[in-house]
């Protein structure tokens, strides 16, 4: 059995995560560690838990006890968390935060399974990406695959209200959200850097990015008005779209896949929502292609992804404790 820990356990990604792990036929969660509900019961916070879980959250950290540590941080506070701690050395990380998803100086491999499962499997430390950011590559890889990004890529998506995390806002707040729609960020996305790095493996010429001279991705991310869930669209502009069968181009793209998969026809979120399942569907209409993937934000985007992530750190079946269901309503 894989002996697991959990850091900042009380927020929606880590529910989720015990979820997943309490139901996993390889992993035993050794400890959640939370120093606001520590010596609570995890239902008293998680209370979709009841039945399933009767472990208590504690501040103490037994590192020595676990072969992986999920962080569950808010962004920013990993590398601070880090600095202040000793992690032994044969003990793994995945960290839900953005804080090493940039190459850079340290180890954490970038845990996107389509292009980086061998890294996965090798790695140490992985770094999860991000909700929108991985909706969005898994909508642009086959076409950077081909070279097809030469022009603006036009990004529009929209996330359920779980994407903000548990902590209330003015933005989070039922009566605000619910019937209404709204922009946050637009163009200045935190995700941004991490799919030109994603892209910019495939697609090296002309490079993508946000700077004079680069190929950029204008992305507006909208507010939705259900909690759960990521629906995006992409135009692509390209005189080479001519030159390929591009159903042909994604369909071989993600072949291999275990939870990506090209359909075709168009798609619906409610085919994802409680799945670790990303979809993506392309159009082509007069020399532009319309890419449209879906996946559940906290589960694909966060903390399914992880958990794929750890069965190949560990060598275990990809799907092993994810083959979930969708509603079917």
């Amino acid at each position: 059995m894989i002996k697991i820990g959990i850091l900042g356990g009380a927020g929606y990604t880590a529910g989720e995560l015990i979820r997943l792990l309490v139901n996993h036929p390889s992993a035993q969660i050794q400890f959640i560690n939370s120093e606001s509900n520590a010596g609570n019961l995890i239902t008293d916070v998680h209370e979709g838990l009841y039945g399933e879980c009767d472990l208590r959250f504690t501040s103490d950290m037994p590192f020595d006890q676990v072969d992986v540590l999920f962080f569950c941080f808010g962004h920013g506070k990993s590398e601070a968390f880090l600095k202040e701690h000793t992690i032994p050395s044969h003990v793994k990380i995945i960290d839900l935060a953005q804080d090493f998803r940039i190459k850079g100086d340290h180890d954490y491999v970038y845990g996107l399974p389509e292009i980086n499962k061998e890294q996965i499997r090798k790695a140490q430390h992985v770094a999860n990406p991000g909700c929108f950011a991985t909706c969005i590559q898994l909508a642009l890889l086959p076409a950077a695959s081909q070279q097809l990004l030469t022009e603006a890529v036009s990004v529009n998506a929209i996330t359920g209200s779980t994407g903000a995390g548990q902590k209330p806002s003015a933005t989070t707040h039922f009566s605000w959200r619910d019937n209404n729609l709204s922009i946050y960020k637009a163009f200045t996305h935190q995700h941004l850097a991490e799919i030109y790095q994603s892209l910019n493996q495939l697609q090296a010429t002309p490079a993508l990015g946000a700077g004079d001279g680069l190929v950029p991705l204008d992305f507006i991310p909208y507010r939705g008005d259900f909690p759960r869930g990521i629906f995006a669209t992409a135009v692509v502009k390209s005189p080479k779209l001519a030159e390929c069968d591009i159903v042909e181009v994604y369909k071989r793209f993600y072949s291999d896949a275990a939870f990506t998969h090209y359909v075709d026809k168009p798609l619906d979120l409610k085919q994802v929502v409680n799945t670790n399942k990303c979809l993506v569907h392309a159009d082509v209409f007069d020399g532009r292609l319309l890419v449209t993937a879906c996946i559940d934000n906290l589960l694909k985007g966060a903390v399914g992804q992880a958990v794929q992530n750890m069965n190949l750190m560990f060598a275990l079946d990809e799907t092993a404790g994810l083959r979930l269901k969708p509603s079917a309503f």
